[in-house]
Parts: structure tokens; sequence; C-alpha cells
């Protein structure tokens, strides 16, 4: 049938990867955000640079230090999540009474503040980082690379993993509540405060959980985060302002139609995400998944 249309199978199945390596890419990233927005009504513009720290983190591990890939897919995130811990306890923290605006404002100059030394210290041109899985596999009417078999099922995992903390446990219901009601929640002996420094923590932690994985893929570059941020939002927008199952959801679909209108019309392929998001913002203005308040 592919063939009818002057179009190769193996150009058909080689772009639906590369989208939905992509869509790993902005589910795992709109999550962070997700999580963030929903919890803390923070929008956090130093998304895309905190997930720029991650692949230079790993970068940096394995060149001066020997840490390994798979050592640094959990350092890597920890060490960046306890950046956003001193940076929400030092600086946003003293913004939640005020507008959404300032809380942007703060983290877009933050995310200025971290490319600007990324570029001094890394260079323009930035680093590379070599495969932890080499090879892979021949499926007939494709060639499928180990790694970003990884990176798709392992984002997918996190994903999900993420979803069920919040919305089926314990702790995400008192997450949920504190976010509603936090006098409330005060009363019942638990630190709110505590909860949302950690909690920022964490969508920081998966923004360099996504670097960390996107290094062996992508050239790591100190505009390797500005690069991918307007998209993600894009997909938050779209999913609906903290969901997080619209995140995970619209982020792999919207990679898979990033790849196919590679395919078919590779014109518009940079523009197709932002034509979904109009329409959407005019059919459904909460997103898909969202809730109009």
């Amino acid at each position: 049938m592919f063939e009818l249309l002057g179009i190769p199978p193996q150009a058909l199945f080689g772009q639906l990867l590369l989208g939905l390596i992509n869509g790993a890419f902005y589910a795992l990233l709109s999550l962070g955000l997700a999580v963030i927005f929903g919890m803390l009504n923070v929008i956090n513009f130093a998304h895309g640079a905190q997930y720029m720290m991650g692949a230079f983190g790993a970068w940096l591990l394995l060149k001066h230090f020997s840490v390994p890939y798979w050592a640094a897919l959990v350092l890597v995130p920890l060490v960046v999540g306890a950046l956003g811990v001193v940076i929400e306890r030092l600086l946003l923290s003293r913004l939640y009474h005020l507008d959404h605006l300032y809380g942007l404002l703060l983290t877009f100059g933050l995310a200025v503040i971290f490319e600007g030394l990324a570029r001094y210290i890394f260079g323009a041109s930035g680093v590379t980082y070599d495969n932890p899985i080499p090879g892979g596999t021949n499926l007939g009417f494709m060639f499928l690379p180990w790694y970003r078999a990884w990176v798709v099922v392992f984002s997918l995992f996190v994903c999900l993993t993420t979803w069920f903390v919040i919305e089926r446990t314990k702790l995400g219901s008192y997450l949920r509540a504190a976010v509603e009601r936090p006098d409330l929640v005060q009363a019942m002996g638990i630190n709110v405060p505590l909860m949302l420094t950690l909690t920022y923590g964490a969508g920081v932690a998966l923004a360099a959980l996504a670097g960390v994985l996107a290094a062996p893929i992508y050239s790591v570059t100190p505009k390797i985060g500005s690069e991918i941020i307007i998209v993600v939002f894009a997909v938050v927008v779209i999913g609906g302002m903290g969901s997080i199952m619209g995140s995970i959801v619209t982020g792999f679909g919207l990679g898979m139609i990033e790849g196919l209108t590679k395919v078919f019309y590779p014109q518009a392929s940079n523009i197709v995400i932002f034509i979904v998001m109009a329409i959407v913002l005019i059919l459904r203005p909460a997103g898909l998944f969202g809730t109009a308040k």
C-alpha cells in the first residue's frame, strides 16, 4: 500500500520510530512540567535548562569521574533535583501568593543564566556522549537500535509509575489535597511546604532524567533545552495544564504525528504540533484531558 503512495516502508517505519523517540522525551518532559504546575501552580520555564543540565551532568560524570551511564541515570536526577529543591526554597516559595507571571519570569531568568553558564563552560558546539547500548536488531522493514528501544520503554515506565504514584496512592492524595486545601492538610500534621519543595525537586529530577536519556542520542549543546521547551509547553497545553495522563498520552501521540508528517508532508513537520495546539484550543480550551475551572 505504501509503495502505491511512493513511500518506502523503511522510510515510514523509520520516521515512526523517530517520532516515538521524540514522543518519549516530550512525554517525560511535559510530565515534569505537569507535576510542577499541577501541584505548585508554577510555570517552570527553567525546565528545558534543567533537561540540558541532566545531559551535561551525565557527560561530566563519564568524562571526568568515569561514572558509567547506568549510575548517571540515578545520580544526575538526584543532584539536579536537589538543586531544584534549593531553588524552590530560596526563590519560588516567595512567589506562591503572587500571579503566575512572576514565577514564569523568575524561571525564565534562571533558564537564561543556566544556558549562559553552560555556553561559557562547554562552548557553543557542545559535546557527544557514547552509546551505552550499541547495536540493534533488523526487523525486516527497519533497523531498531537497542538504545532507542530502551529509551521508549523506560520513558513509558517512568511516566506510568509517576501517574500511579500521584493518582492512585495515599502520597498522591496528600499532594492533591495540599494543592486544594493546604490548611486542612497542615492541620493533619503534614508538612505542606516540605511536600511542595520535594514535588518541585521531583519535577526537576524528571527533566534531568530525560537529559541523561537524551545525551547518547542528540548532540549535547547549551541550547538542547531551549530548542525543545517550546514544543513541550505546547504538549502540556494540548494535554491539559496539570494533567498527568494528558501529558503522557499527548507527548507520545504528538511525537508519532510529527513523525508521520515528516513522511507525508515534510514542510509542515516543524509546525504540526502548533497547528494541533491551535485546533485543540479552539475546540477544547482546557486541553484534551484538562477540566475547565
